[in-house]
């Protein structure tokens, strides 16, 4: 029982204890971050993570953890995807970047999170399929949690401390400490 009298429990994040260094491990992070911008130390590569396109426009801080089935695609060779120190990413997340995508450290995504910084343009006269790309930069702030299912959409800044509940779909920035919910995503309250 907690110090409140409920009986929900303190326990620590133990995602990181079942992520053993094996030498499959180290097998698979070399191969699969061969060809990375660049890797800090103690990277944790799941099975099934894909580099697509421009593994070498992909930057990925200290112990930063890619969980079974990311995907991480620079759409071309200006594009970049930055993921800093501590940060989890969560089983088949996919993250898409035509111009910038930047997720800073000690985040938690959560599983089947979907982040891309473009979308084609609508106007009448031409198809979709052939209309111009628009697109603006993400920027994910230190110390965020985005819960399962969210959806980050081009030109969103979320900040520092910030909380975005399971399946949101973020349009507009999030303040720091800010938590949200809700398609589109809107205030709920600030964190306490």
């Amino acid at each position: 029982m907690s110090e409140d009298g409920s009986n929900e429990a303190s326990i620590p994040s133990g995602v990181r204890l079942y992520a053993p260094f094996t030498l499959r491990h180290a097998l698979r992070r070399w191969w699969l971050l061969r060809n990375v911008g660049s890797v800090g130390n103690d990277v944790y590569v799941d099975a099934n993570v894909q580099l697509q396109r421009h593994p070498e426009q992909v930057f990925l801080g200290d112990r930063v953890m890619l969980k079974e089935g990311v995907m991480i695609c620079p759409t071309h060779a200006e594009a970049a995807i930055i993921i800093g120190d501590w940060t989890t990413v969560g089983h088949s997340t996919f993250i898409f970047s035509k111009s910038k995508i930047s997720i800073g450290d000690n985040c938690l995504i959560a599983p089947f999170c979907y982040f891309v910084d473009s979308d084609h343009g609508t106007d009448l006269g031409s198809l979709m399929n052939q209309q111009p790309m628009v697109t603006d930069p993400i920027v994910i702030g230190n110390d965020v949690w985005l819960g399962t299912g969210v959806v980050v959409t081009k030109g969103v800044t979320i900040g520092d401390g910030a909380i975005v509940a399971a399946k949101s779909v973020v349009t507009k920035d999030v303040p720091s400490n800010a938590i949200f919910a809700g398609a589109p995503a809107k205030l709920v309250r600030y964190r306490e």
